[in-house]
Order: C-alpha cells, then structure tokens, then sequence
C-alpha cells in the first residue's frame, strides 16, 4: 500500500548505479527516507548525476568492513536493500579477486554490520539470474533449481546466495526476514556501463557504426529496470507485512514471449531510436557465456500478485525514448518520474497485487 514506505528509513546500497539510481527515484517519490552507500559513479555521463536524487549519500566501498559498519549505525535503517555489486561478466574475469571480495565479502560485511540493528525489519539482497547451474539446456530457472556459476561473477552471486542464507539461519533464525531476490538482463534508459548491450549500442550509433557482440545468438531474459525494482519493493513490503508467508528468494523476469538474443535486441533498439539496425561478430576468442538463460517467475505471481507488465516491444521504446530525451536536453529527472509514473498506470491496470505510487510526476 502507498503508506507502506512513507517515512520508513531504508538504506540502498549501490544508489549511484543505474539500477540503484531507478530504486532511489522511485523510493524518494514513495516518501522513504532513503540514504545510499555505494561507490562514486564509474561512468560519465551516469544517470545518478542526472537524476539528482535529493537523498544523503555515503561513498566507499563494501570491502572495508569499518566504513560499511559506521554508516549503517548512522542511518540505523529500518529496511536494507542491498544492490551494490561488480555487475560484470567480463570484469569478473579482467579481476576475479575484486569480484568475489565485492560480492561476497561485501555482502557478508553488510549483514555482519545489520546485526547490531536493534530496530532493523527486513533485508533484501539482490543477485542475478546467473546464480543457476547452468548446462545450456534452455529450461527457465524456477528459484528451488541447484545453484553454480562458471565464471567468477556469476560463482560470486551464487556464493553471496550461500552467504546470506548462513547469516539468515545462524544469526536472523527469529528475524527479522533476510531474502534474496533473482533478476534477469535489465535494460532502460540511464545506463552508460562499459560491456552493457544498451549502452554499446548507443557508443556504435554515434559512430554510425554496427555493434560489434560476442555472442549474437545468446538468449537472455531481457526486461525493462523498471521490472525488477516493482519487485524488489513489493517484496520488500511483504516480507515485513506477512513474513509468514512469504518466500525468501524470488525470480523476477519478463514473460517468456519477452526472451530474446541480443542480436534481436540491439537490432530492435537501434530502428527505434535511429533507424540504423546492425551488428557484426566481434572477432577472437570471447570469455565463455552461457548460450541461453531464462527465468521463471512463476513464484513471484504465485506469492506476491507480482507480474511483468511490458512487453519486449514496449521495453525497447520506453528505453529508447529516454536516451532520446537525453540528446534533446530534456529535464531527465522529470522524465523519469514520469517514466515511473506511466509504469504505475500499467501496474494498476493490469493487476499486480500492490501500489508502488510516487507522489511526484
């Protein structure tokens, strides 16, 4: 309900990511008191300078266990949601150390630090579709099927599931509830992240260029960023409204018919946004990447009433249009609140079992 978050104090951590910038628009529209730790913004432009999000922020990094411990007794959060990550495939094998210091003992210091919470009601951990056990077959990953991971971002997110599991049953057995939630690949305006499809696309069309991928075939369970951050925050409320109830990992993907390669995908994009489709196989030896991964998030309806509500289609043009107002120096706060906004409508219409609505357009 829309008074669920009015005046609760949430810390988000990765607020100054793409997904986390889209988190703290809409928690900020929610009327939460919502404070961010992350890291400073690694690309330029970003859209959490763009955003301006009126919030306090804490910059520094998850691996140092005394800063991540004095914020949180700062903000002495009532709700944690925890987003901050090395996001990346590619990343994660140019430093594999780094990715599992961030993921899992970034993780591990987060829930150490919640333990000396006195008024903490909830902790939502966010991790990837990439935590499954993947052997190709092409099945979509219900949230019960056994966890893995080959390369070391998605072994990482798989560890950190294992991480928080052992918190939640050794130190939150009596609560309050510590879930995970299981995303698949989010697009949407806003993200300018190096080795992001999106943002390749956009760097290739202002070349007029094609997009050079490594795997043009790969299957993926593409969704709007909006998607996902409905599912985190309707979580969030059940797992401190009915906890009983409540499950504590959640898939949050698009409908099947929404399942794409990324050659569709960036084919898609560029005709809506320039006219210019096109892509060419990058050349040499690529990192290996699963060939299909795709989500069931038959779970999430079942429990929450939570369902995807665009299409591919539709997710191709809200995404577009917004990096179409950016060229055009549009008030991109502005515009995304009404991003947000026109995402309710279809929320409401279309029945998810929750009102997420921000009071400002």
């Amino acid at each position: 309900m829309q008074t669920f978050w009015k005046g609760r104090k949430v810390l988000l951590t990765g607020h100054t990511g793409f997904k986390g910038t889209w988190a703290s628009l809409w928690l900020h529209g929610l009327g939460a008191q919502v404070s961010g730790l992350a890291l400073a913004p690694a690309a330029e432009p970003n859209f959490w300078s763009i955003a301006k999000v009126d919030m306090p922020s804490y910059t520094g990094d998850l691996r140092d266990f005394d800063f991540v411990t004095e914020t949180i007794q700062r903000v002495r959060p009532e709700i944690v949601i925890h987003m901050a990550a090395q996001a990346l495939v590619r990343e994660s094998y140019r430093d594999p150390i780094g990715t599992f210091a961030a993921n899992i003992m970034g993780t591990a210091h987060l829930l150490q630090a919640c333990r000396g919470l006195d008024n903490l009601a909830c902790v939502l951990v966010v991790t990837s579709d990439k935590v499954y056990e993947n052997h190709g077959e092409g099945r979509a990953f219900e949230e019960p099927d056994r966890l893995g991971g080959h390369d070391p971002y998605s072994n990482s997110k798989a560890c950190t599931e294992l991480v928080t599991q052992s918190f939640r049953d050794s130190f939150f057995a009596k609560g309050p509830h510590i879930a995970t939630a299981r995303a698949g690949n989010v697009i949407g305006g806003g993200d300018w992240s190096a080795d992001r499809l999106v943002p390749d696309c956009m760097r290739a069309l202002a070349k007029g260029e094609p997009v050079s991928l490594r795997y043009p075939r790969a299957v993926r369970p593409w969704q709007h960023v909006l998607e996902p951050v409905s599912g985190y925050l309707t979580l969030v409320e059940a797992l401190v409204t009915r906890p009983d109830t409540t499950p504590l990992a959640l898939n949050f993907g698009p409908d099947p018919e929404s399942f794409r390669t990324v050659a569709e995908i960036v084919e898609g994009f560029s005709a809506r946004f320039a006219g210019r489709p096109g892509w060419v196989q990058d050349p040499g030896e690529h990192p290996k990447e699963a060939a299909a991964l795709t989500l069931s998030s038959g779970l999430a309806t079942r429990a929450l009433g939570w369902a995807p509500c665009l299409d591919i289609d539709e997710t191709l043009a809200w995404t577009a249009d917004w990096y179409a107002a950016h060229q055009q120096g549009a008030d991109m706060a502005g515009f995304s609140f009404a991003q947000i906004t026109a995402y309710q409508a279809l929320m409401a219409a279309r029945g998810p079992a929750t009102n997420l609505r921000i009071q400002r357009a």
